[in-house]
């Protein structure tokens, strides 16, 4: 079968990733062995594809930190062989073998079953990143979010997550502020259901007042670090900011007036180990909630011969959208 394989030379410390034949046999233990059909590339695979980012500690090592596809062995209760399938998070693709393989062996209680009315190719497109988004929305739903409230921040709005969110908080009726440092991006963000664009420079440093307007009711933030601590300070009475990365830093230079005065709340989403429950939960949202047809617009297809390339454009902040990864070959 084909897999992307990234092996490390133990003298110089680099890796290397290409496209290589391996053996069912090479797969590492699990219950349940799934034919990979779609996977897709995210901010972790390229650090994955790369230097491993403290990700990876044995090479050589298949990435791919989600997958779509059919079961074609299985000694788990809950898969039989033709069941499709979804897996995200878990740390596969990090510390387990992931999806950029034409077959994936993993523990059955690591997937989810695809929702009625999904393809593969269609939860791909969704894929973890999708998955993150809906988790915030719900997070903020449960803090009280309404669509009377105003309007919900969204920022690193061009990429995976934050391309999906402002989808889907469109869709379900919320007012969405997207936030970009790239003008070109502007139109795209509009026809993805925003109905403001807010410019990275207006809100990506820090100042020296603690609290701001209210402007924001919610935020659904994949950036992080200076803007962040901005946001907080502009956030709505009682309402909720959803933490789903850190684009723009792990430090959070911020004080707790926000939290003392306004009663904001920091929600951290973490979809790597969320409960079996939650995640089926989250995809029957997502199949039912996200207009289908706004997935082409915010997606691109690949190979696996072009993942080397598109693991370095990631992390330069050069991807928009969702990349779907065609695993299967002809």
């Amino acid at each position: 079968m084909k897999a992307l394989v990234v092996r490390k030379n133990e003298e110089t410390g680099k890796t290397t990733a290409s496209v290589e034949d391996i053996s069912g046999d090479d797969l590492p233990p699990g219950d349940v062995t799934v034919a990979v059909e779609y996977s897709t590339v995210n901010y972790k695979d390229g650090l994955c594809l790369g230097s491993g980012g403290g990700l990876v500690r044995n090479y050589p090592h298949v990435p791919g930190i989600d997958f779509a596809g059919t079961v074609t062995d299985s000694t788990s209760e809950r898969y039989r062989v033709g069941d499709s399938v979804i897996l995200t998070g878990w740390r596969v693709g990090e510390s387990h073998w992931g999806g950029y393989a034409e077959k994936a062996r993993v523990q059955g209680d690591w997937l989810v079953p695809t929702p009625t009315g999904l393809s593969s190719r269609q939860a791909m497109a969704i894929g973890t990143a999708g998955l993150t988004a809906m988790l915030a929305i719900m997070a903020l739903e449960e803090r009280g979010l309404t669509k009377e409230q105003g309007p919900v921040l969204v920022t690193g709005a061009s990429g995976g997550v934050g391309s999906i969110a402002v989808t889907l908080l469109a869709s379900l009726g919320y007012e969405v502020a997207a936030v970009t440092g790239r003008p070109e991006a502007s139109e795209y963000l509009t026809e993805l259901g925003a109905t403001q664009i807010v410019p990275r420079g207006e809100i990506s440093d820090t100042i020296s007042r603690p609290l701001e307007s209210e402007t924001w009711s919610g935020c659904v933030d994949a950036v992080g670090g200076k803007m962040l601590a901005r946001i907080l300070g502009q956030m709505k009475q009682n309402s909720s900011v959803a933490a789903v990365g850190l684009a723009g830093g792990s430090d959070l230079p911020a004080t707790v007036i926000p939290f003392l005065l306004r009663g904001v709340s920091l929600l951290g989403i973490d979809s790597v180990m969320k409960p079996y429950e939650q995640r089926v939960v989250a995809w029957q949202r997502l199949a039912k909630e996200l207009p289908l047809d706004k997935l082409e617009e915010v997606s691109q297809l690949a190979t696996l011969a072009d993942l080397p390339r598109l693991g370095q454009e990631i992390l330069q902040g050069r991807v928009r959208g969702r990349i779907v990864v065609e695993v299967v070959s002809d």
